[in-house]
């Protein structure tokens, strides 16, 4: 700006009233200061004047892994949505490293966020404490643990039970289950669900089906080699790992198995044989958790309960 008021023989408050749009500047003056503007392709940094200003209009959003569909999907919503409402996003992966999270997100908080959307991997959000009666924190697709908070993700128990469900109804009783961790809250309500529905069908579950594979495309082999090495092996597998299943339809075709996928994904409807997917909705859950971080910003002041 300082530039640009030497360039049109301005001071520096006249530049900004013009690039402020306030009316008490001269038609002569403004026209002088504009061509300076457009002569030395000058742009307003609004995050930097935000952050003096003491409103940012900035939301972040933390997620396990930046390149998994289901966490892709809910990124670029939630950068959709945001932008709607004239705010930008900062956007943050943690490598499903509970340590890196919370770095991350103390990270954002350092920057005068006015909301953070969260997709935690750690157990324990008191850390969060600080900052819960003045920036707005909505959880998506997982829980808080530690403190109140808002919280926006899928009913796992009823989609276990629906996908379980629709595999006995197909003739399916060696049912194998396919899981991240059962640290992951999403996996271990899946895996009760999965159990329960077993159980009522009269169908004692064997734990050889039940095989976790962590986060990595390895661990993801592993855990279906583990199977095919089974002397009895399962005729069908629910995949509750959303980064899994591409890996896994691959080699379903190898294993003769039924293939079941909590969250849909790229071509999975161009494979053969054919599988089912449960559609978990990322975009919704993520215009709804932008929704409720607004509100929570319009009406608490940054205040968060439980939802």
């Amino acid at each position: 700006m300082s530039d640009i008021a030497r360039a049109a023989g301005v001071s520096v408050k006249t530049v900004s009233r013009v690039h402020n749009g306030e009316e008490n500047v001269s038609p002569e003056t403004r026209d002088r200061v504009m061509q300076a503007i457009a002569e030395l392709g000058y742009v307003r940094n609004d995050l930097a004047r935000a952050f003096r200003m003491g409103d940012s209009s900035v939301l972040g959003i933390v997620v396990p892994d930046i390149e998994d569909p289901f966490f892709a999907s809910i990124v670029c919503q939630v950068d959709q949505s945001a932008a709607e409402h004239g705010m930008l996003t900062f956007v943050a992966g943690t490598g499903d490293d509970p340590e890196q999270e919370r770095r991350r997100v103390e990270a954002l908080m350092g920057r005068q966020l006015s909301g953070l959307l969260l997709a935690s991997v750690s157990h324990d959000h008191g850390y969060l404490q600080r900052w819960a009666n003045s920036t707005p924190i909505v959880f998506i697709d997982r829980r808080p643990e530690g403190i109140e908070g808002d919280s926006l993700a899928s009913d796992d128990a009823a989609g276990a039970i629906t996908v379980t469900q629709h595999l006995l109804d197909h003739g399916h009783h060696k049912i194998a289950f396919l899981g991240d961790s059962l640290e992951v809250s999403t996996t271990a309500a899946r895996l009760a669900s999965y159990r329960e529905v077993l159980g009522a069908a009269g169908i004692e579950a064997n734990p050889e089906y039940a095989v976790m594979s962590g986060f990595t495309p390895g661990g993801v082999t592993r855990a279906i080699d583990s199977l095919r090495a089974l002397p009895d092996q399962p005729t069908a597998l629910i995949s509750s790992n959303g980064r899994a299943n591409q890996i896994i339809a691959a080699q379903v075709s190898d294993l003769q198995l039924a293939l079941v996928a909590f969250s849909d994904f790229p071509l999975a409807d161009a494979l053969s044989p054919t599988i089912t997917a449960l559609d978990q909705q990322p975009r919704l859950l993520a215009q709804q958790a932008v929704a409720r971080l607004l509100e929570r910003q319009r009406h608490t002041g940054g205040t968060t309960s439980a939802l």
